[in-house]
């Protein structure tokens, strides 16, 4: 395979996101890729998801805001998956930008890393398409209403998100699991909520992004094949081969 420095000549950032529902392998597959893959050159793991519960360690480093304070923002931006309608406050708006915030800053870490030559492998990718955290979208766009600092907050966490969603990775590798796959895997997490993302990942695009869908009930070593097949072409500017899920 070839050295990832070889992808100062793509359009692409040299990032493969790894993106689907939780239970569907994602974390499991980013460190065999990345195992695999630094045989070849500079690799590194990076996940992009929201990282409420490393939120604390951002928020501590802010004045005045302290870890009591982070887990009361964090109980806030929870209401909002099981109230979307309703217009957010003040308190809910601030901890759920602060989270986009947080995602956003790692975001920058991922494209210094790429800017060195890196080939990074995330686990999660944001996109403006879908709103809400469970598709890595802006979740305030999810909400209605509220006051001009909430629409005020609403319209900057979009903004970050869209200048997020403009940098390409070079390949999304989507791994699609059925609802109760995920479940058995995560009894941890509402099937609902399950279901809700089995049935919207499919339907993401990241801005034209090339994508191969994988059906994330097959071995884990056949997963890990196609996807270092896939990785390869993709290296060496050929297009990847979309698998049917």
């Amino acid at each position: 395979m070839p050295s990832p420095s070889l992808l100062h000549a793509s359009r692409s950032l040299p990032v493969i996101a790894l993106t689907g529902s939780d239970g569907s392998g994602k974390s499991t597959l980013q460190a065999n890729l990345v195992a695999h893959l630094r045989e070849h050159g500079p690799t590194e793991a990076l996940y992009l998801g929201q990282s409420s519960g490393r939120i604390g360690e951002w928020i501590a480093t802010l004045p005045i805001i302290g870890k009591s304070f982070n887990r009361y923002l964090l109980s806030k931006s929870d209401k909002v998956h099981d109230r979307p309608s309703a217009p957010p406050g003040n308190v809910t708006a601030l901890a759920i930008y602060l989270l986009s915030r947080w995602r956003a800053h790692k975001f920058g870490r991922m494209l210094a890393m790429a800017s060195r030559g890196v080939l990074v492998v995330t686990d999660r990718y944001p996109q403006a398409e879908k709103a809400g955290f469970s598709f890595d979208g802006p979740q305030l766009a999810k909400t209605e209403g509220g006051n001009w600092w909430v629409r005020r907050l609403r319209a900057s966490e979009r903004r970050l998100y869209e200048w997020m969603a403009t940098s390409v990775p070079l390949l999304v590798i989507r791994l699609n699991v059925d609802a109760e796959t995920a479940h058995a895997r995560k009894p941890d997490h509402k099937l609902s909520s399950l279901r809700e993302k089995a049935a919207g990942f499919p339907l993401l695009r990241f801005n034209g992004a090339s994508i191969l869908d994988l059906d994330a009930r097959d071995e884990a070593a056949s997963v890990l094949k196609d996807s270092l097949s896939a990785i390869h072409a993709a290296l060496n500017g050929t297009p990847a081969q979309v698998a049917a899920a």
